[in-house]
């Protein structure tokens, strides 16, 4: 009799061990997918980030001062690893910081780089003493001729002179100053939102 009583009695903590290692191998499970889905997240953060410090960015352009060349609320492609090799051009459109506006970002044209001089007289751009050729860029005036007039500067070795191609309605270094290299981000390449312009080159 005690043989019999006993069997039902081992069966039933055979099935409660049973449970009890199901039990601890879905808390293992649970804990090794969330413990993924973090390691996972955290990777995509920090490859987001390298991409969008050295390698491309998105840009959302807001406001008017680069018309025609580029208006508001279009999405630009701007790319960064020349410009954090230093290996600028006079002409690029640039996406830019400036002196005491914290991270808001502009997007201008650079005009002139370090030892560079620049002068504007009624509206014309001269880069060492040379009037600028900006037949291929459609500029936009109204006739106000806003800071038509700078006098001669020579660049110092970090100064970079970034200006709108809306030029009666931007706010540049003409009034800012020269922009140091750091404050330059990156070089604006095609377009990419509307469609109607996608995988337009920005020049």
């Amino acid at each position: 009799m005690s043989d019999i009583n006993e069997k039902p009695v081992q069966t039933e903590e055979i099935v409660d061990k049973k449970a009890e290692n199901k039990k601890e191998k879905s808390k293992k499970t649970m804990k090794q997918e969330i413990i993924s889905w973090i390691l996972t997240l955290g990777a995509a953060v920090v490859i987001a980030l390298v991409i969008r410090t050295f390698l491309f960015e998105f840009i959302r352009v807001d406001g008017e001062s680069m018309m025609n060349t580029l208006t508001d609320k279009e999405i630009v492609f701007m790319t960064k690893p020349a410009y954090l090799a230093g290996k600028m051009e006079r002409g690029d459109v640039v996406i830019c910081n400036y002196p005491e506006r914290g991270r808001t970002l502009f997007v201008k044209r650079l005009i002139a780089l370090p030892g560079d001089s620049i002068e504007i007289i009624n509206g014309v751009v001269y880069v060492n003493d040379e009037a600028v050729d900006e037949d291929d860029i459609d500029k936009m005036t109204d006739g106000t001729h806003y800071r038509a007039n700078y006098p001669r500067r020579v660049l110092g070795e970090d100064e970079y002179f970034v200006m709108g191609d809306n030029r009666d309605h931007s706010n540049d270094s003409r009034s800012v100053g020269p922009l140091s290299r750091s404050m330059i981000r990156g070089h604006v390449q095609r377009v990419i939102l509307p469609l109607t312009k996608f995988g337009q080159k920005v020049k």
